[in-house]
């Protein structure tokens, strides 16, 4: 199954919410108080996912969600270094159960109308997620990054 007809399979939970609506934490502090709502509910059954990976098959405790949210927070400030935030998507800022987090080394066309956009480096869900294949899209440093953390 190609990656455009993954997402536009309606029938299965993980890509409905994928395609689902999502707000841009535009600005750092919103993403700060993204953060600390995530961080009170990080024992909510987390599904931590990056792209190019094989699909997790069981939620992360708490304490490694909190972790991932700092390891991650710091990567895109180090490495977005624009004095807005804009790469991180949510289901919802008070009660969410999808995020979006784009790999500020492959941003492609985010935002706004694309046929073909790229997908998000990483994805936070309370849903088991699916794959999502991207074919060469996480680089040998990605891939160090994410394993040191899970190691």
């Amino acid at each position: 199954m190609t990656k455009r007809q993954q997402l536009q399979s309606n029938s299965d939970p993980f890509y409905a919410a994928f395609r689902g609506a999502f707000t841009n934490l535009l600005r750092w502090d919103d993403l700060d108080r993204f953060w600390g709502v995530l961080r009170a509910q990080a024992g909510n059954g987390w599904y931590v996912y990056a792209i190019g990976e094989p699909a997790p098959e069981t939620p992360l405790p708490a304490d490694a969600i909190r972790a991932f949210i700092s390891e991650i927070d710091a990567l895109l400030r180090r490495e977005h270094q624009e004095d807005y935030c804009g790469i991180v998507y949510v289901d919802d800022r008070t009660d969410p159960t999808f995020v979006k987090i784009y790999d500020p080394g492959n941003l492609g066309v985010v935002c706004g109308y694309s046929d073909n956009p790229p997908l998000p480096g990483w994805i936070l869900s309370q849903v088991a997620p699916k794959l999502l294949e991207d074919k060469g899209f996480l680089a040998g440093n990605r891939r160090r990054w994410w394993r040191r953390l899970w190691n």
